[in-house]
């Protein structure tokens, strides 16, 4: 991976992105944006995450966050795992899911093409971290944030 894509600063601020793998839209359900909130609470009172901005869409995650503990790339190594698996618990046991069969093959489909899984890839492997280096990159990416939803019709 290249560099421009790591946390090179632990106490710099970032922007990062992680997505759904193949743009699929897990995130459409309350409660497995809850799952994802659920971990991010947990890495802020166990871990030293800081998180200053956060929008979940359908397929992807954006935050602003820093840290005041763990590393960074630690941190969301650890949360994207946990995610996944109950990600992908939560899609298997939801007698409502009409699209289950589907989003589990996919999901298979990308595991098995990445060395790094066993079974199942739900996140996309990259985070994208872009430093926060000025307050008008920080305030740049906080507008992004707010507006996503926005330009999305939410």
């Amino acid at each position: 991976m290249s560099r421009k894509y790591k946390f090179h600063e632990q106490e710099q601020l970032y922007f990062i992105t992680y997505s759904i793998v193949n743009w699929i839209d897990v995130l459409t359900r309350k409660e497995y944006r809850d799952i994802v909130l659920a971990s991010l609470d947990h890495c802020i009172e166990k871990r030293g995450l800081d998180v200053y901005a956060w929008c979940i869409m359908t397929n992807h995650v954006h935050l602003i966050i820093g840290s005041h503990g763990d590393k960074m790339e630690d941190i969301l190594r650890d949360h994207k795992r946990h995610t996944s698996t109950e990600l992908l618990k939560a899609i298997q046991g939801n007698p409502s899911e009409s699209r289950k069969d589907r989003m589990m093959q996919e999901f298979h489909r990308a595991g098995q093409a990445n060395s790094n899984n066993t079974h199942y890839q739900l996140w996309q492997q990259h985070n994208k971290p872009i430093p926060l280096y000025s307050a008008e990159v920080l305030y740049q990416k906080l507008d992004y944030i707010h507006n996503n939803p926005v330009k999305a019709g939410f």
